[in-house]
């Protein structure tokens, strides 16, 4: 059975790009693994926010990607964007990380909120490698097909774009390199900020190293500072 691309609810550049990707078989397959999973757990994010990353980062203002592996399975976590939880829950142990290299490398004092809304309003496409997870059981959405979807995304804006910074952390974002030809984009690659990785992710100065590569393209550079998100916000 065919997905109906009328009722695939995102941004209209990404429908476009991935047209072919809505209407194969494996998509469908993966729109029946969720349908077949609410029936008898939890799905992280609500569907609503499946897409919110794409929806956030439309596809022709993508600057930077971020990868991370799955949504958060914990209640009230998952928002569709990677790394990033909704205002007012405590913030996850390797964001904590990440900020903490922030400030490392550009002093950006870290922010009280674990929302990434801001970055990816500004350009931060937020990109788990799979795109939904069942309550409290990491990765347990790892074998319904997302990443050829996922995967499909990394080779368009590879192919279609140029001057793309791809932040790639921990081993599994590593094996995407493949997927990206480092002639036209940059691509950084460091340990996984999650505490596991026991410090590796510090010193990687990636925000840094990004807002010079953006400006050599002639594009703006990302403001990193989540504290202009909370005051934007009131």
């Amino acid at each position: 059975m065919q997905v109906n691309l009328d009722n695939v609810q995102i941004e209209n550049g990404w429908k476009k790009a991935l047209k072919e990707e809505f209407l194969s078989p494996y998509f469908a397959n993966i729109k029946e693994n969720l349908l077949q999973a609410k029936k008898t757990e939890t799905v992280y994010p609500p569907s609503n926010l499946i897409f919110n990353a794409f929806n956030l980062t439309p596809f022709d203002s993508v600057k930077v990607v971020i990868l991370g592996q799955d949504p958060y399975h914990g209640a009230n976590q998952a928002m569709g964007l990677s790394f990033s939880v909704p205002k007012g829950v405590r913030t996850p142990p390797s964001l904590v990380n990440i900020y903490k290299e922030i400030e490392a490398d550009l002093g950006i004092k870290e922010p009280n909120s674990g929302d990434l809304s801001y970055w990816a309003k500004q350009g931060v496409l937020l990109l788990n490698a799979t795109l939904s997870v069942a309550a409290n059981r990491a990765n347990s959405h790892s074998n319904f097909g997302w990443q050829t979807f996922t995967d499909a995304a990394i080779k368009v804006l590879n192919l279609d774009k140029s001057g793309i910074v791809f932040m790639l952390w921990g081993n599994n974002a590593k094996a995407k390199a493949a997927l990206i030809d480092c002639e036209k984009h940059l691509v950084l690659t460091a340990a996984h900020p999650s505490p596991l990785a026991r410090g590796a992710f510090f010193g990687c100065r990636h925000f840094s190293q990004c807002n010079e590569y953006l400006k050599k393209q002639s594009k703006s550079p990302i403001d990193w500072d989540l504290n202009n998100f909370k005051e934007q916000q009131g």
